[in-house]
């Protein structure tokens, strides 16, 4: 190895399930061999089974099915305000200088701390979920996007003047051709956060979605199911990583000429 050499695609596929098999013979290794009391964790066979009785048996393709949409609904929220504010504190200084001390700030707290809040302003249902994840979410991409338009290269933005675009034209024409591939990857990375926030809001006042259930098995010290149902969050995150990795290359295929 030697550093920032390349490797092929198929050996980071190889590399990648290396790891994964070496995690899996270790946790068996400590648990199928004594080494780790069942109480405190499962073994892989254990965590096999509670998983196909909470699919088979306890309707879980149904939590799974909430989670996801709570996910998808407070995410999508985030990014139609956040991404046009974003472009608007790139582009227009002033604009920054109003908003950016404000969402610095908001961007530092933590989105758990509001759910006493929010669940006075909103009750225990889907909106309170939903604001959870809007809340850990717009700041941070409002604030990344807004970086990554105002570091657009000032020769593109003066060459487009000397050609006689007007101030729409160069947001229009410069400013988000230029950023869109990085504000994609900004969404792609924000969108794993939001998986870390949507299970803060199902542990507190929920009666579905995968963070209630790994609530009740905390209750009944089921480690098989909660490490069933983390897993099936790294999954699903993991399956939408490779989704938003695939849509950006495709509609942005000059970020990787």
């Amino acid at each position: 190895m030697r550093p920032l050499d390349p490797v092929t695609s198929k050996q980071r596929v190889a590399y990648g399930l290396a790891f994964f098999v070496l995690f899996v013979a270790l946790w068996s290794w400590a648990t199928l061999g004594g080494h780790v009391s069942k109480t405190f964790l499962a073994n892989p066979l254990t965590m096999m089974q509670e998983g196909y009785d909470l699919l088979a048996k306890q309707g879980f393709l149904f939590d799974i099915g909430m989670t996801i949409w709570r996910v998808v609904g407070g995410f999508a929220l985030a990014a139609i305000i956040a991404v046009p504010l974003g472009v608007l504190m790139g582009a227009y200084k002033p604009v920054e200088a109003f908003l950016e001390p404000f969402v610095s700030f908001a961007r530092y707290l933590p989105a758990s701390a509001f759910i006493p809040l929010l669940i006075l302003w909103a009750g225990i249902g889907e909106l309170q979920k939903l604001l959870v994840i809007f809340i850990g979410a717009v700041f941070q991409i409002t604030l990344m996007i807004a970086v990554t338009v105002g570091t657009t290269r000032r020769d593109l933005v003066e060459a487009a003047y000397t050609l006689g675009a007007s101030d729409r034209g160069i947001i229009r024409r410069v400013l988000l051709p230029s950023s869109a591939p990085e504000i994609a990857e900004i969404l792609r990375l924000v969108l794993g956060w939001a998986w870390t926030y949507v299970i803060v809001a199902e542990l507190i006042g929920s009666s579905s979605g995968i963070g209630h259930m790994i609530t009740d098995s905390q209750a009944l010290l089921n480690t098989g199911q909660i490490i069933f149902g983390i897993i099936v969050i790294g999954l699903i995150g993991l399956l939408s990583d490779f989704m938003f990795k695939a849509f950006n290359a495709w509609l942005f295929p000059w970020r990787l000429a």
